[in-house]
């Protein structure tokens, strides 16, 4: 059997800056995210303390597009994706690398008008301007009646099941 690769990864956290967007020459939009998230662990103490983990994090297309038009500073996100090893060669003559997150999918978490973790409350993006009304939910009605001829009672010829756990 061949060996396969697994390269996914999956991240909730909050933005430590605002996205920054830019565009491929070939006219694909590409947005570039710096991800913060906690991990928790005690110290010397034995107190928990945060420790941070920062993790570059790329989208592209409108999906790219809709992050940077929507997520601010602050904002919380789950990034689902794949980690990127990359290198390149500096100004200066040094080789540079680092590793980046490819964003599959991204997720905003929170809300925009206070849930969005920014000092200030607002999340540091727009407030919405129509309340939405309140709808209850309802499961999903069907025309075609079921047949529910496979759904009788069960029977166990009067022995119970003996299961060993």
């Amino acid at each position: 059997m061949a060996a396969s690769n697994v390269n996914v990864v999956v991240i909730t956290g909050n933005l430590t800056k605002d996205p920054e967007l830019r565009s491929t020459n070939g006219g694909m939009s590409v947005c570039e995210m710096r991800v913060a998230v906690n991990s928790r662990r005690k110290d010397q103490s034995g107190q928990w303390v945060d420790k941070p983990n920062y993790f570059d994090v790329v989208v592209f297309g409108a999906q790219g597009e809709n992050c940077a038009n929507y997520l601010s500073r602050g904002r919380p996100l789950a990034v689902e994706g794949r980690l990127d090893w990359r290198e390149w060669e500096a100004k200066d003559g040094s080789k540079r690398q680092a590793v980046q997150i490819i964003a599959n999918s991204v997720q905003f978490l929170g809300s925009r008008d206070g849930g969005g973790g920014a000092p200030n409350g607002n999340g540091g993006g727009q407030q919405y301007q129509q309340q939405q009304p309140q709808q209850s939910y309802s499961p999903p009605q069907s025309d075609v009646p079921a047949d529910e001829s496979d759904f009788g009672p069960v029977s166990t010829g009067g022995q119970e099941d003996d299961i060993p756990f």
